[in-house]
Order: C-alpha cells, then structure tokens, then sequence
C-alpha cells in the first residue's frame, strides 16, 4: 500500500488520480511528494517527462547517486532476482542484457501469438454466465495475459494454474512476507524450467533466451529468470489494468466502442493507450547529480517518479487531452516509456488489447456496468490506476462472435 501526501492527493486519488495530477501539472509540475516508500519529486508535464525517460542523470539504480568511491560497497536496491531485471539496471549492463533479450523476444514472436490469443479470449468468454455479474478482472482481464504470458515463456499448461497465483501475490497488495514467498517459489520454478530448457529446447521464450548470444555472450541462468519474472510481473499487470480500464471507457462510450469492429480498431487501442495509459508512473529513478526539471533544482541521490499519465493528458501536448477522441492522432504517446527503457512488451499489450476487447464486445454487444463507478473500490498503487473489481452483466451472447 502507498501514502501519497499532498492537499492534491487525499484518499479520493485512488479513485481517479487525474483531477489531483491536472493541479499539479498546472501549478506545480515538479514537486515533492511522499510515498510510502519514502519522499519522491513527481514530474508530471509532457515535456519534462519525456525528457527524463532519456535523460542519463535519472538512473534505475540508487547506487549510481553515490559517489563512485562508495557504489562497490553498497548493495542493490532490490533482491535479486530482481535486481538483475532490465528495469532495475543502467548502461553499460542494461545495454548487454537489452541486447541479447531482443534476439528472442522479437516481433515476430509476439506476432505468431495471435492465434493462441484468439483462442484463449475465446475459451475465457465462452465460460462466463450471461445472467449473473460477472467480475471481469477475475475472469478475463486477469487470467486472458496470463495464459499468453505462460505460453509465450513455456510454461506447461499443468504448472499455469499455481503460477497464475504466484504472480496474482506479486502484483496485489499482500503482506511483506507472502510476496517474498511467492517471489521465491516463482524465481526457484523458473531456475528449473531453464535447467530442462537448455536440455530439452522448445519453440519458447526461454529456450530463446537461453541461444541468444553475442561475441560470446549469454544470459546467465539468473538473467533469464530475472526477465521471465519482469514479463509476467509487468506485462501481465499492464495487460490487465489495461484491459480493465478500456472496457470501463468503451461502455462509456458507445461512439467509441462502435470502432472496434471496423478497421480503425488499432488506431482506438492507440487512443485508449493514452487516455487510459497503463502505468499512471513510470518507475522510480534516482538523481546522479544536481539537475534541473521544468524550471525546479532537484538533488543529487533524489527519488524521481516521472508521470506517464499525467503527461499523455497535458493539454500541452494532445488538445482537450481529457477526452477520448477515436479520431485523435495519439502518435508521440509515451504509455510504454521513452528511451532506453521504453517497455519491451509494448507490442504483446498491444496484441493482447486489439484481441480481448473485439472478442468481448462481439461476444457480449448488450454487457454494461453492473454497479456505478461511485461503487467500485480501487488498488492504492502508486504504479498503476485499477478498480480491484470490474462487476459486470453481459446478457446475450451474440452469434456473430
């Protein structure tokens, strides 16, 4: 659970975030701000977010804030395997390691997954009850990215289920305990998984992982692991508050939701991506020296948290940015990052929305809002924007699914 201090942001933050980041975006676009986790300067204009997505002074790692005498001694900001994900590594590592990850986790791969993804929204919607709320997060939006995730990687349909919860414990808001429990059962499963992968390779992620090679250069076996985990803890999280979050805007919508079954779909999702942006924030990075942002001094060794979503709404940047526009060109948003760090699964989220949100609304076309907005109860992440619960109806299903 997160604190986040402020007149701005008081407990009704957690129910819509965007009224509290439009004042700070307009009055005071770089300022200080405490999480639970400590202090932070929360950045939240276009321009300077985007910038500080590229800009090497903002390091992933604390360590790089220290003076170069202290770095060796001083231990990483996270458990490994952790530690060794893309998201928490800066150049020259982060370069090395985004390098190899590419060779097999490329566009093509995530293309092929199509069909399987068709067939998963399939089989997930053909199993809901037409005259009873249903809790769409539960039932679709949760365990829809999770199969592919688990087919993209390899996970043998038998083990999905115990690793659909493991990964329900790391992005929900559990005790202390429990997550580094599920932590370590997940990272000790995937270690032997890739011990029978470089035995026994298949057509998967982590027998992809496991060739990729440069000048003789592998992943190690904790470096496969550490990017396993980062997709499924990442893209399935994204995918589903993303998937969630769409489906609540479409039945508010019907304008826009009549889009999906035309050609411009794609170009909806894009919009959708923006409005509704995955990440309200992007992860937190530290200060490696003074510098300044949007007109204010921030500190050496300072928390930073840049505002993805906060930018892709800055009037700024995308006129009348508060409404969902079909017709918009939404090019230049940045809900998947910016820069060396810009999300390696930006095309699977992608692939995944322009799927389950046809499929749903084909299957479904009378669904609605089982209770009011103003009756939903939302995650307190500072991460992402979600109800815990999306209650829906779906009443007849159509033939023309």
């Amino acid at each position: 659970m997160s604190r986040i201090t402020g007149e701005d942001f008081l407990e009704s933050y957690w129910r819509d975030p965007h009224p509290a980041l439009a004042r700070a975006r307009e009055h005071t676009p770089v300022r200080e701000v405490t999480f639970e986790s400590g202090p932070t300067w929360l950045v939240t204009r276009y321009a300077d977010v985007r910038a500080g997505l590229a800009d090497p002074r903002l390091a992933k790692d604390w360590r790089a804030s220290l003076p170069a005498e202290e770095r060796a001694a001083a231990p990483p900001g996270l458990p490994a395997p952790m530690s060794h994900m893309l998201t928490s590594l800066d150049p020259p590592e982060h370069t090395r390691l985004r390098r190899l990850v590419t060779q097999a986790f490329t566009a093509r791969r995530v293309a092929g997954l199509r069909p399987r993804v068709q067939t998963f929204a399939r089989n997930l919607l053909a199993g809901l009850p037409a005259d009873e709320p249903v809790d769409l997060v539960a039932r679709y939006a949760i365990p829809l990215p999770m199969e592919v995730i688990c087919e993209l990687i390899g996970v043998p349909e038998l083990d999905r289920e115990t690793f659909a919860h493991w990964s329900t414990v790391l992005i929900d808001e559990c005790p202390e305990e429990e997550l580094v429990r599920a932590s370590t059962k997940m990272a000790d499963y995937l270690a032997e998984l890739v011990a029978i992968r470089r035995r026994d390779p298949d057509e998967a992620l982590l027998s992809g992982l496991i060739a990729a090679a440069e000048d003789g250069n592998r992943l190690s076996d904790l470096e496969i692991v550490a990017m396993a985990m980062l997709l499924l803890m990442a893209g399935h999280e994204t995918s589903a508050v993303f998937i969630t979050n769409s489906v609540r805007a479409l039945l508010a919508d019907p304008a826009a939701r009549r889009r999906l079954s035309t050609p411009d779909s794609a170009a909806l999702v894009e919009e959708l991506l923006r409005w509704v942006s995955p990440a309200l924030n992007a992860s937190v990075r530290f200060a490696t020296e003074d510098l300044e942002i949007g007109g204010t001094t921030i500190p050496r060794g300072a928390s930073v948290t840049l505002s993805t979503g906060a930018a892709n709404r800055d009037p700024d940047r995308f006129p009348d940015p508060t409404r969902l526009d079909p017709d918009r060109d939404p090019t230049g948003h940045i809900a998947f990052g910016h820069g060396i760090h810009r999300c390696l699964g930006a095309a699977l989220v992608r692939l995944e929305a322009e799927v389950a949100l046809p499929a749903l609304f084909a299957r479904f076309p009378h669904i609605q809002a089982a209770t009011g907005e103003e009756e939903l109860t939302f995650r307190r992440s500072v991460h992402v924007h979600a109800p815990r619960t999306f209650p829906v109806l779906l009443g007849p299903s159509s033939t023309m699914e």
